[in-house]
């Protein structure tokens, strides 16, 4: 199962829980194009790059938040029908672990 479609995801950080909903889309320019909706802030995902791996596909993407501090993180799941689960990290930060469901 793909990567498209809407989720709803959870990122255990070291200050807490946060709640986002991402929304991944084809493109017929850029292939993938996603976006993550959270309390603060509505932000692009960019490099978003898929796998398919025997179990699963595995994605990867980026996006760069200013709530609740500047931050680039870099997310790195893997898909596996209608569950995600895997981490994301900011620069040095500890991984902060991310799971989720389609919604």
């Amino acid at each position: 199962m793909s990567i498209v479609g809407h989720w709803d995801v959870s990122i255990k950080t070291p200050v807490g829980s946060l709640h986002v909903v991402y929304h991944f889309d084809r493109d017929d320019v850029s292939g993938l194009t996603g976006v993550a909706a959270g309390k603060h802030e509505t932000v692009p995902c960019t490099d978003i790059a898929v796998v398919d791996e025997g179990n699963g596909q595995r994605v990867r993407w980026r996006q760069s938040v200013t709530k609740p501090m500047r931050l680039t993180l870099a997310f790195d799941v893997l898909v596996e029908g209608d569950q995600l689960s895997g981490h994301s990290r900011a620069g040095r930060l500890p991984r902060s672990t991310v799971i989720g469901a389609r919604c």
